[in-house]
């Protein structure tokens, strides 16, 4: 059965549904399009499920760690509390609140309208066949040597050839939707991968095997 890779777009979200090395990319306009496509075995999604209800979760600093300098592709999850805010001001002081402290970061904000949807989305009880994941994990699982980062030239180029290797990537970028940048879809590829890793019970997940409020659990996956 096919698996899902799915990637965050500017509101919307690109997928890359893949069966044995076949990929196809797909432009879906909400999480519920994303939780729509039919016969999926795994969707590996990169952006946060699970979500702390008091401070960073450990997969993400686990993540950070472990890619080094690209670490900064790693964004710290907002707390659950944050899901409320209609701003970003009342998303920091939400942040602060729950955290003891800690605000929540511009970028982490552009984020939260998509979180939030998809733990719309998902409902009750977990979706298990729904596992998040991170592109820059699967990148350097398939490549170990890569430093380029992914908007460069070079970058691109080892990402492209990465997965190559595993899959028909060439043939899914020439039929990609209209308007799908190139980084996204190769970030969707890269979680669909990792979705592919996890139906196979091959992948490897960073965490300390916590839940969170809706028993979510907070980890990464690829």
């Amino acid at each position: 059965m096919a698996v899902l890779g799915v990637d965050g777009w500017r509101g919307r979200w690109v997928g890359a549904l893949l069966d044995g090395r076949s990929v196809r990319l797909l432009d879906l306009a909400d999480a519920t399009a994303v939780l729509a496509v039919p016969d999926v075995e795994v969707v590996g999604i990169d952006m946060p499920i699970g979500l702390s209800d008091d401070g960073a979760r450990a997969c993400d600093r686990s993540a950070k760690a472990r890619l080094g300098k690209a670490g900064s592709s790693v964004f710290p999850a907002p707390v659950r509390a944050v899901l409320a805010a209609q701003d970003y001001a009342e998303a920091r002081v939400l942040s602060v609140r729950a955290t003891g402290g800690t605000s929540l970061s511009a970028q982490a904000w552009q984020l939260v309208r998509s979180i939030r949807a998809l733990d719309e989305a998902l409902g009750e009880p977990p979706a298990e066949h729904v596992v998040e994941v991170h592109p820059e994990l699967a990148f350097r699982a398939l490549d170990p040597g890569l430093t380029d980062a992914k908007v460069t030239a070079r970058g691109m180029a080892r990402r492209l050839a990465a997965l190559c290797g595993v899959m028909d990537v060439d043939a899914a970028l020439l039929d990609a939707p209209p308007r799908v940048p190139a980084v996204d879809a190769l970030d969707a590829c890269a979680a669909a991968w990792s979705a592919r890793r996890i139906a196979d019970g091959t992948a490897e997940c960073l965490g300390d095997g916590a839940t969170d409020a809706r028993g979510r659990p907070m980890r990464i996956c690829w």
